[in-house]
Order: C-alpha cells, then sequence, then structure tokens
C-alpha cells in the first residue's frame, strides 16, 4: 500500500483487511514518521521514502519490493499531492492488480471493466467533471489569448520606453 494521503484512511481500511485476511502480509509505503493505528509489525514492513533519497535510493527500494511478488497495490488517491510521484512510480514498477482509494473510503480496481469509473476519476481530478468543467475548458480556451495580450502589453510598454530615451 502506498500512503499516499491522509493517514485515517489507510488505518481505517487496514482494520477490516485483518478481520477479513487473517493471513495477509501488509507492506506500506510511507512519507510520515510513526505508524498507522491499526498497522501490526509482525504482518507487514513499513519502507519510509525518506530512507530512500535520489534515484539511487528509488532503485533500492525497487529491488527491495520486487522479490515480495506483492499480488496487490494499493494508492491513495485523495486529492492531496502527497507522494504523487513515488505512488506513480511504484505503479509503473510493481508488477501487481492496482486499486484506488479516494478520499471517502471507496475503492476500485484498475482494470478495462471499471473504465467508466476511472474516466469519471480522471476527469474529477482534472476539473473536467461537473460545474467546474466550462470553468476549466474557458480557462484552457483563453489561456493562449490572455498570453499573447500580456506578452503584446509587455512589448508595447518597453517600445515606448526605448524610443522616449
Amino acid at each position: 500500500m502506498v500512503e499516499s494521503g491522509p493517514r485515517y484512511l489507510v488505518e481505517d481500511m487496514l482494520s477490516g483487511l485483518y478481520d477479513l485476511y487473517p493471513q495477509m502480509r501488509f507492506d506500506l509505503l510511507t512519507c510520515y514518521a510513526g505508524l498507522p493505528k491499526t498497522f501490526r509489525e509482525d504482518r507487514g514492513d513499513v519502507f519510509r521514502v525518506t530512507d530512500y533519497p535520489g534515484g539511487a535510493g528509488r532503485s533500492q527500494l525497487y529491488r527491495q519490493l520486487k522479490p515480495r511478488q506483492h499480488t496487490v497495490l494499493g494508492i491513495v488517491c485523495a486529492g492531496e499531492p502527497i507522494m504523487t510521484k513515488w505512488k506513480w512510480a511504484v505503479v509503473a514498477q510493481i508488477p501487481a492488480k492496482l486499486f484506488i482509494l479516494n478520499e471517502n473510503g471507496d475503492y476500485f480496481w484498475v482494470d478495462y471493466s471499471n473504465w467508466k469509473t476511472i474516466r469519471h476519476f480522471v476527469l474529477f481530478r482534472a476539473g473536467l467533471a461537473g460545474s467546474g468543467a466550462v470553468r476549466t475548458l474557458a480557462r484552457v480556451f483563453l489561456f493562449p489569448f490572455t498570453l499573447a495580450y500580456l506578452l503584446l502589453y509587455a512589448g508595447t510598454v518597453h517600445l515606448r520606453r526605448r524610443l522616449r530615451t
């Protein structure tokens, strides 16, 4: 599990998982100090991103994770920019079935059968779902014109200044 969001999400999920799967091994990749309240150290290991600085450190982490042959990989996508690069790098490196846990404690498996859920999730995170979609699309459309106007204005001001001196 990549704990890339609020800690309470992992704590709530863990208590239920330990009850459902008594033999489950749960490894945790986190940036937080300490352990989640419901984490059982006898049933998993904790990897802290601060222990693996730089590219060489990340490579070392991947070398440690691959032999464990994880069958399931979970990431927290709670709309907070916590460990964003780490979670997607781990997804790319570890061959495991992926599920995403959101800020409501809901989850979904990342596979073809959930393509509508995944599409809605991506559009929502990008601000392209609901009432915010029109505003976001308008910003995207108007950006080049706004940039061109500002560049022309700045060019005009500097050219006037140069001509006066």
